[in-house]
C-alpha cells in the first residue's frame, strides 16, 4: 500500500505478513479521496479513522494536512503496527488508540460534549464479516460526533445497503470496494 498524496506521496507501507487486515485499495483510496476532497476541506481538518486496520487512511489524511487524525483499532498488533509507522512518517498529529469503535464513539462523545470539538470527517473500514456493521452509521450519528458539512464514510461489502439511513448521501462503487456516504 502506499500513500497517494501530500507531504509523504508515493511512500510504500508494507505490514507484516502475518497482518489480517484488508487494507483500502490504492484504486479506491484515490477515488474516494477525490470525492472527500471535492466536499471539504482536508487541510486542517479533524478526521477519525474507525476499525484503522493497516492505518492507511490515518497515513492519507496527515500527509495531505490534517490537524487532528484519531486512529482506532482494537487488534493490538495492527495498533502497534500504526504507532509505529506513524512515528516513523513523524505523522505526530496522528493518535492511535487501541479499543472497540462502538466503545470508542461513545468514550469521544463524553471527552468532546463539552467542546466544540467535531470531526469534520469520520472514516470507518471494518471487517466486512462484523457482527454489528449496519450499527455504525447509528452509533457515529447517535453520538453527535460529526460536525455541521462533515462527512461520514463506510466501507462496506455489496451486501450492506445503507439507503435508508435518514443521513445517508450517496454511494460509491471501486472495482469491488464499496463505500457509502454520509452528511451531516
Amino acid at each position: 500500500m502506499r500513500i497517494i498524496s501530500g507531504t509523504h506521496k508515493g511512500r510504500q507501507i508494507i505490514p507484516d505478513k502475518n497482518f489480517t487486515a484488508r487494507p483500502t485499495t490504492d484504486f479506491a483510496k484515490e477515488n474516494i479521496f477525490n470525492v472527500i476532497a471535492n466536499i471539504i476541506d482536508i487541510d486542517d481538518c479533524m478526521a477519525l479513522d474507525l476499525f484503522s486496520g493497516t492505518g492507511s487512511i490515518s497515513y492519507e489524511l496527515a500527509s495531505r494536512g490534517a490537524k487532528e487524525v484519531i486512529s482506532v483499532e482494537l487488534n493490538y498488533n495492527h495498533y502497534a503496527f500504526i504507532k509505529a509507522t506513524a512515528l516513523q512518517l513523524n505523522l505526530r498529529q496522528i493518535k492511535v488508540y487501541k479499543n472497540d469503535a462502538f466503545a470508542a464513539l461513545k468514550k469521544l462523545a463524553k471527552l468532546r460534549a463539552d467542546t466544540d470539538q467535531k470531526f469534520d470527517l469520520i472514516f470507518a473500514d471494518p471487517p466486512y464479516q462484523l457482527l454489528r456493521i449496519k450499527e455504525i452509521p447509528d452509533a457515529i450519528f447517535d453520538n453527535d460526533l460529526l460536525a455541521t458539512g462533515g462527512l461520514a464514510i463506510i466501507e462496506h461489502p455489496s451486501t450492506v445497503d445503507y439507503s435508508s439511513h435518514p443521513f445517508f448521501s450517496d454511494h460509491r462503487k471501486y472495482g469491488s470496494v464499496n463505500f457509502s456516504i454520509f452528511k451531516k
